[in-house]
């Protein structure tokens, strides 16, 4: 097979389909990227839950005299009912451990958090947020067991559960997900048909050298090969694009998400660079499949 003559019918093609190929380009890159998108926000979302659900802690908050509970009646928790409540804490085998949190700490670690809204942390004061009682479990499902056995306790307020917390979390980031692949689908069909558009009217276009091909006995995939492969190149430029979209998706949205939400952990550029080939390489198979699967349709040789 001569590569020149390839290359040169290559060439022609793009050059008379110009528009049609960079249709192709843009809508490639667009589906690439929303597909990319949707990858790196399941790897988010595995990486916060793998590294988040090992630090679940249940939070148990203790009566104080801004307690909404009735059963605090607006009084702090004392002395007495604290020690007995750490007490029955540590002896349940549910537990591996348990911190107390003073209202002085539970105050500078809100300072800490919000340090970046100055206004929500002024309208802040030092007892508002009562102190608690953080219990790390050993089986984080055994939630229910450990509320139970506290709730109505004299000295609790409320008892909250993060896992709970998170699940609803990563529910919004699972939607964001399925969101960014939905549309991807739409951008990969019509990536599909613009595909077969474009090398239906390349072939028309060049219906009388395929023909003299075929009468000089050059063989089907020498005649294939330059349509296969206009698909291919158009594939491979938009999956690019679609990389150049990815690090901004990374560093706006990915990135800006785990600086913003302190549930998210970093995710690391190994796995961008990683779902940047993968899309690269869905992009050209896309492509250079779709051309393949037009010239057996449209193409009589």
């Amino acid at each position: 097979m001569r590569v020149q003559f390839v290359l040169q019918e290559i060439w022609i093609g793009l050059r008379r389909n110009m528009t049609m190929t960079i249709s192709l380009v843009i809508t490639v890159a667009i589906a690439m990227a929303l597909f990319g998108t949707g990858m790196l926000l399941r790897e988010q979302v595995r990486a916060s839950k793998s590294y988040w659900y090992d630090k679940i802690e249940v939070s148990i908050f203790l009566c104080a005299k801004t307690s909404s509970n009735p059963s605090c009646q607006k009084q702090d928790v004392t002395d007495q009912q604290r020690q007995a409540l750490q007490s029955q804490l540590k002896g349940m085998s549910q537990v591996s451990g348990v911190q107390y949190e003073s209202k002085q700490q539970a105050y500078a670690r809100f300072k800490d958090r919000f340090s970046g809204s100055p206004g929500f942390v002024e309208s802040t004061r030092e007892g508002d947020i009562p102190d608690s009682f953080r219990v790390k479990l050993k089986n984080p499902e055994e939630y229910k067991a450990v509320a139970q056995a506290v709730l109505g306790r004299p000295g609790v307020d409320t008892v909250i559960n993060e896992q709970e917390i998170l699940k609803r979390f990563f529910r919004i980031l699972n939607g964001l997900q399925v969101a960014a692949l939905m549309i991807a689908l739409i951008q990969v069909v019509a990536a599909v048909m613009l595909v077969g558009n474009t090398v239906r009217l390349s072939a028309f276009n060049r219906r009388r050298e395929t023909g003299i091909m075929r009468l000089v006995g050059a063989s089907n995939t020498y005649i294939q090969m330059p349509f296969i492969l206009e698909g291919a190149i158009a594939g491979l430029i938009g999956g690019m694009f679609a990389s150049i979209l990815l690090v901004f998706s990374k560093t706006l949205l990915i990135d800006r998400l785990a600086g913003d939400v302190q549930l998210v952990s970093q995710l690391g550029w190994s796995t961008v660079v990683a779902v940047m080939i993968v899309s690269i390489c869905f992009g050209v198979l896309l492509c250079a499949l779709s051309s393949f699967l037009t010239l057996r349709r449209y193409l009589r040789i």
